[in-house]
């Protein structure tokens, strides 16, 4: 594994985001500034019943992982693809670096460093 390994564990209201190596690991938590809560869809209403993404908070996650060589998203929801998505949109550099895409309910921070390092061992032995 080399140090340009990073893996973001997303969901709507937080990121985290590590990066590894073999023997080390640096850690950050992004939050979004929205306030929206899940919002719930009327019947007979225009449109989708869905807040809208922070799009702040989609770049600061990007741009917090800039400098990686491989990247693996992983989170419970849409929000991990909500941010690929942003990331083909905004920045195609970052997003050619996405290498995988887990769905992941809530682990902990070891947790999360646990899977990343299983997957990127397994994706640096298939090299």
């Amino acid at each position: 594994m080399s140090l340009n390994h990073a893996v973001i564990w997303i969901d709507h209201k937080e990121a985290h985001v590590m990066f590894l190596s073999e023997d080390a690991s640096e850690a950050e938590v992004i939050k979004t500034k929205s306030t929206h809560n899940h919002l719930h869809h009327k019947g007979g209403e225009i449109g989708s019943g869905k807040v809208p993404f922070d799009v702040k908070y989609l770049h600061s996650v990007i741009q917090a992982v800039n400098e990686s060589k491989e990247i693996l998203v992983i989170g419970p929801g849409s929000a991990k693809l909500e941010l690929i998505k942003h990331a083909h949109h905004h920045d195609p550099k970052i997003a050619e670096k996405i290498v995988g895409v887990e769905t992941v309910d809530h682990p902990t921070d070891k947790e999360i460093l646990a899977f990343a390092r299983k997957f990127f061992y397994k994706a640096d032995q298939m090299l």
